[in-house]
């Protein structure tokens, strides 16, 4: 085993800091500085006899010299001579003298100075057998290195063998050859002769490795290269041979097409630039694959071609109306839009979003605007859509790049000015490749829309003469700016005369046509068409509906096919229908046979439709408690407290003890208590269970009321009037109470309803008790007619509606 002499130092000398250098002992470098701490620290080296201690920086991108970017392990160095240049830098000759440790660093004046420890190891017996085969080592592994790097000088070689000491020799390979300042910074920070030897074999081992392979990888190139040049060699004597024949080549086959598109000056001149670059690409490299499929796309891109608009107002009301019952206000946009577009042919960016419950039609009627503009129709089906680059397209130069959903739909139509239904807009979601709502904001903007550019195509398409319909089930889940850029109609759910029209005149012939059927074997009744609305499914559009029906035929199919010749025409009624659907999957909704205390008919709106809430209330003994059941949400619990404090402003004013609520507790249920409910709407309906229950009048029960209510007693308007009111007329209801603000609205009630039903418009709660509550002595009802009323009068609708019913 080899012999170690260790001597051991300590100084403390100032820093000089070296980016992409290392200094080593018995070397000499030759380094420039131009930063304020080393030149301070060259300076003040003259008071330490020009000895310096010279360290590598960890980060050498770091501008400024830093104490925690310094390496711990260095070199004491001495500077032999120092060169101010023109620039203000100073060039450095420093000899190393032995390694050594910071044990830390200080800032000192100016400049870092670091207190040292310094360590020499040495090989006791640097002659012996060990050594020289340590040196024999690292001379053989230069020579593979040098053979794979020629740039290493002679003279180098030739002083690395005349050095016979293995630590300095390993020291001045580690300097001179080495060319990763790391590995030369884990050569120094081994004081161990020996395994510094081992290390730095280690790291020229692995260095050849590097070499090696990267030579294997130019031959590769060179061979692939040679290949290429030969292919294009013979591509071109093929060309020139097609020539010589009078044979057309796929550049001669894309000008002709170019010529034949009559495209755009701006487009043109980009293709043909494409086709130029693709006569000068080898036929079977990637690039000219890239082109090709690139030229084709934008070939197929209708940029011109584009369809007549049918202007006549008439004709499309007609075929609106032939394909779809109700959708009133869609239908009344697109009329006026074809109205304005006789007395402005220019007009164009027209940008609706559809909102409604699903199945009521917000897709399909995108299909029949496009038949009655006489424009192409195409979908785009943005649900689930979570990448920006569907929308944009992706950069032509990536594997299987293709353009974006709205240039596909474009090539799909074949004109530049269909109708694109953006399908489930509120269903985009955004993902870490990007948000597609983002990307649809310049397809939907009319100011930006002129020019939108597909990342693939790379060329503007005026997408202006578009008809953009979306459709979305909520609004929640759009973004705002997105909203802004649409104009939004809402479509309530249909009433039940609408399903039985939708029924009759789509439904069944859709689906007695489906089955191989005619109205002459099978006929189906509006009473039996009754049944299946109210007891078999729940929705607000049609779909179970059409369901139901097509089950029906089905089943009825069967019994023709059955009896054979001798079949006879079937007729479906009501009481029918048990016999094909089964037994009623939902129970009849009604109103309770007598007048209750403590239970009050509200109206709910749910996503299927208007619904009835009941609400019920107990009072017990106790200590004042509330109690809340039924599934409810925190704006409905929140709904309910404010009415309890209602209840005690008016207490006296209806008999009931002011003190109530010390004494006895309150619980407040809504039935159906497994559905989640939430919303401020049934505030009037809590109020008038709760003056009920405590002062023990009953209340009517064919009277429902609606709204919400302040804590002054205020009743506000609400929302979903059209399904609550329908909701009301289904369950037998005769008075309906509405905030005073939503006599607007009853515009938009169903015929049927408006003429079965009374509404009465109420400002404060007080209104809604006055008209609910049963009266309990004479005095009472003849308070109740002296009452001021401040108007009471009858709301005419158009000639084809029944008049609503108003009290004021």
């Amino acid at each position: 085993m080899p012999r170690y002499i260790e001597k051991i130092e300590q100084l403390t000398l100032p820093v000089i800091a070296l980016r992409g250098a290392v200094a080593f002992p018995a070397s000499t470098l030759n380094f420039e500085i131009d930063d304020e701490l080393s030149l301070r620290a060259a300076e003040a080296a003259f008071d330490t006899d020009s000895f310096v201690f010279v360290c590598a920086c960890k980060n050498i991108d770091t501008p400024t010299t830093e104490i925690s970017n310094l390496f711990s392990v260095g070199t004491v160095s001495k500077i032999k001579q120092s060169v101010k240049t023109a620039d203000g830098s100073v060039r450095i000759i420093a000899e190393g003298f032995s390694r050594a440790t910071a044990v830390s660093y200080n800032s000192f004046a100016d400049y870092i100075t670091a207190d040292l420890i310094c360590k020499t190891v040495s090989v006791s017996d640097e002659d012996s057998v060990r050594s020289q085969a340590h040196c024999r080592a690292m001379l053989t592994e230069i020579e593979k290195l040098t053979s794979l790097l020629p740039s290493v000088s002679d003279k180098i070689l030739l002083t690395a063998k005349s050095i016979k000491n293995p630590a300095l020799l390993a020291d001045f390979i580690a300097a001179n050859i080495l060319v990763k300042h790391g590995d030369k910074q884990k050569v120094l920070e081994c004081y161990n002769p020996t395994k510094r030897v081992e290390l730095l074999i280690t790291l020229i081992n692995e260095e050849v490795m590097l070499l090696e392979c990267e030579l294997n990888i130019h031959k590769q190139v060179r061979a692939n290269l040679n290949q290429n040049q030969k292919d294009f060699y013979l591509r071109e004597q093929i060309r020139v041979i097609q020539n010589e024949l009078g044979e057309t080549g796929e550049v001669e086959e894309y000008l002709e097409k170019i010529e034949k598109a009559k495209l755009p000056q701006e487009v043109e001149e980009k293709l043909l630039k494409e086709v130029d670059r693709m006569s000068k690409t080898p036929f079977g490299s990637s690039e000219a694959t890239v082109i090709r499929s690139y030229l084709d796309t934008c070939l197929e891109v209708p940029w011109t071609a584009q369809t007549k608009d049918r202007i006549n107002v008439k004709v499309a009301e007609r075929i609106l109306n032939e394909d779809h019952d109700g959708l009133d206000k869609v239908k009344d946009r697109i009329l006026e839009f074809l109205a304005v577009k006789q007395l402005n042919p220019s007009l164009g960016n027209q940008i609706i979003c559809l909102v409604g419950p699903p199945g009521v039609g917000k897709t399909s009627i995108g299909a029949s605007v496009a038949r009655a503009l006489n424009r192409k129709y195409v979908r785009v089906s943005l649900g689930g859509v979570r990448d920006e680059a569907d929308i944009r397209g992706h950069r032509k130069t990536y594997i299987g790049a293709m353009p974006g959903r709205i240039i596909a739909a474009l090539t799909q139509a074949k004109v530049r000015n269909p109708l694109i239904l953006l399908d489930e807009i509120d269903k985009l979601s955004s993902s870490i490749q990007g948000d597609p709502s983002s990307a649809l904001l310049e397809v939907l903007d009319a100011e930006q829309n002129k020019a939108f550019r597909d990342h693939f195509v790379e060329l503007p398409f005026d997408l202006s003469d578009c008809i953009f319909i979306a459709t979305a089930n909520t609004l929640s889940t759009v973004p705002r700016p997105l909203i802004d850029r649409m104009e939004v109609i809402e479509l309530g759910s249909y009433t039940k005369s609408e399903k039985i029209a939708i029924a009759k005149n789509h439904l069944i012939p859709k689906q007695l046509k489906r089955h191989g059927l005619s109205s002459r074997k099978l006929a189906i009744t509006d009473a039996a068409l009754v049944e299946m609305i109210d007891f078999y499914t729940r929705e607000a559009g049609v779909r179970n509906l059409e369901r139901s029906i097509a089950s029906v035929i089905r089943k009825a199919a069967r019994r023709l096919v059955e009896q054979g010749d001798n079949a006879k025409k079937i007729k479906i009624d009501a009481k029918d229908l048990p016999d094909y659907l089964g037994a009623r999957k939902r129970l009849p909704e009604r109103i309770s046979a007598d007048d209750e205390i403590g239970v009050v008919n509200g109206l709910a709106w749910t996503e299927v439709g208007g619904d009835m809430l009941r609400v019920e209330v107990a009072i017990l003994d106790g200590t004042g408690k509330i109690e809340l059941t039924g599934s409810l949400g925190d704006v409905m619990k929140e709904s309910a407290r404010t009415a309890v404090s209602y209840v005690r402003m008016v207490a006296s004013q209806y008999g009931i003890d002011p003190s109530f609520y010390k004494d006895k507790d309150i619980h407040i249920h809504f039935p159906e208590g497994a559905v989640p409910k939430d919303g401020p709407s049934a505030g009037v309906t809590i109020v008038t269970a709760l003056i009920s229950a405590l002062s023990g009048r009953r209340v009517k029960r064919d009277v429902a009321m609606t709204g919400e209510v302040s804590l002054r007693g205020k009743v506000l308007a609400i929302g979903g009037l059209k399904e609550k009111t329908m909701a009301a007329y289904s369950a037998g209801v005769k008075t309906v109470l509405i905030p005073e603000d939503n006599v607007k609205d009853l515009e938009d009630i169903d015929p049927i309803v408006k003429g079965n039903l009374t509404f009465i418009a109420c400002r404060d709660a007080s209104d809604v008790l006055k008209h609910a509550l049963c009266q309990n002595t004479r005095e009472e009802a003849r308070d109740e007619k002296e009452t001021d009323v401040i108007e009471s009068t009858t709301i005419r609708a158009t000639s084809s509606r029944p008049a609503a019913r108003i009290i004021r």
